[in-house]
């Protein structure tokens, strides 16, 4: 059996395979840095690497030794100090670790390892097990690339392009044809001169068989400068350009910016947002997202303005979910797009308008969208939009989510709940 090493270096001289196998070993502390970074951080530089700790216990390495057994006998040097059957104290700890604590004239310590992982590696391990659930390929559009496919065999292309087999098959064939009936013409001569030889060498007739001789050598000469292969005998293989089609998909982000979501609230929604659209980006090559944000009125706007507008006012949650639906009749058809939306707002809704939410969900956006999660900011009870969306949820349970998020901590687990990677 064969194994094949590769030992070639990316850069710095940094090897890719010991980096990703230090990255698997050390995953459990990897993880958690990255989840407390997306608490940590504002959300303009939440795309960038990370730094990652790990404590100076955890990276041990197992090592085999000589026990203290068997009977040993040892001369040690004279002291002034120490006789036998004293115990020697232990020398106090101090000189490593974090630079923390007086300083010390002996001892010794290590300190914690730090590492830094790039921003590629802190979006993996951000968005590792996630997916989009329920993703149907209505319709394959939106193409960007080609590939070359094979296409049969054609008379003209490329050196490169030759294809041997048919190429001297096609030559076998020429020859075969062009020799043909000479070769007939030579087997009737060959045995028209067995008969003359046959007699006796009186009844020979000579000059017949000085002409069939020459004849035959003319016949051959003739089947000799028959080329072995010709222009006309190469083949090539013929290669087409092929669409590579993607699939695409449409998110629509509702923001509740009314006067009830306070800065803290909005946030929040912001960071959830980012998450999903730093998501959306990194796993879909074509994906349209379409920001619309509302109060007592709903507007579409591009991401600038929806995640740093001002703007603010009263509640009335269906003019987004309106909005949303005459975006999908003018722009995406359910028939041509994978439509999925999240929806983020503090629960407060004008009491009326509550069931024309849930009806606007049940019949004019759920029945047509492969996902919708709701996420509810709101460290109080829930309101009265969230007993609506309860009614809905028992009604599509397997196209409609609901999480509620108290405080920033929260965002990512309930992120990674809503999308996490369903088991077939």
């Amino acid at each position: 059996m064969s194994y094949i090493v590769d030992r070639r270096l990316n850069g710095k001289n940094k090897s890719t395979v010991n980096r990703q196998r230090f990255l698997k070993r050390y995953k459990k502390h990897i993880k958690k840095a990255v989840s407390d970074a997306v608490t940590r951080r504002s959300i303009t530089d939440l795309e960038s690497g990370e730094h990652v700790t790990i404590p100076k216990e955890d990276i041990s390495e197992p090592v085999f030794h000589h026990g203290s057994g068997g009977k040993r006998s040892i001369i040690h040097p004279g002291n002034k100090e120490f006789i036998k059957g004293d115990k020697v104290p232990r020398p106090p700890s101090g000189g490593g670790g974090a630079g923390e604590g007086q300083a010390s004239d002996s001892g010794e310590g290590i300190d914690d390892f730090v590492f830094q992982i790039t921003q590629d590696e802190f979006l993996e391990f951000l968005f590792e097990d996630l997916e989009l659930p329920n993703l149907v390929k209505r319709k394959l559009a939106g193409i960007e690339s080609f590939k070359f496919i094979r296409a049969g065999i054609v008379n003209e292309g490329t050196p490169n392009r030759i294809n041997i087999v048919r190429s001297m098959r096609s030559a076998t064939g020429r020859r075969i044809a062009l020799s043909a009936a000479s070769k007939r013409r030579m087997r009737g001569l060959e045995v028209e001169r067995d008969e003359i030889l046959a007699l006796e060498v009186d009844n020979r007739d000579q000059e017949r068989l000085k002409e069939i001789n020459l004849e035959i050598d003319k016949i051959l000469n003739r089947i000799k400068k028959i080329p072995f292969i010709d222009t006309y005998d190469l083949r090539y293989n013929n290669y087409i350009k092929f669409p590579q089609p993607t699939s695409q998909a449409v998110m629509f982000c509702l923001m509740d910016v009314s006067g009830s979501m306070n800065q803290v609230m909005k946030d929040m929604a912001k960071r959830f947002f980012i998450l999903l659209y730093l998501f959306l980006k990194r796993n879909y090559k074509k994906i349209d997202v379409v920001f619309i944000r509302h109060h007592t009125s709903a507007k579409e706007v591009d991401e600038q303005e929806f995640f740093y507008s001002r703007e603010t006012g009263g509640t009335i949650v269906s003019s987004a979910l309106k909005l949303m639906k005459e975006v999908i009749d003018d722009r995406y058809p359910a028939s041509e797009w994978n439509i999925y939306a999240a929806q983020a707002s503090d629960g407060d809704n004008w009491n009326d308008d509550s069931p024309t939410c849930g009806k606007i969900l049940e019949e004019d956006i759920l029945p047509y969208t492969q996902f919708f999660s709701y996420i509810e900011i709101n460290p109080r009870r829930h309101q009265a939009l969230w007993k609506e969306y309860e009614a809905v949820l028992a009604n599509f349970p397997e196209t409609f989510a609901m999480q509620q998020i108290s405080d920033a901590g929260e965002i990512y687990p309930v992120f990674r709940e809503l999308f996490q990677r369903k088991q077939a």
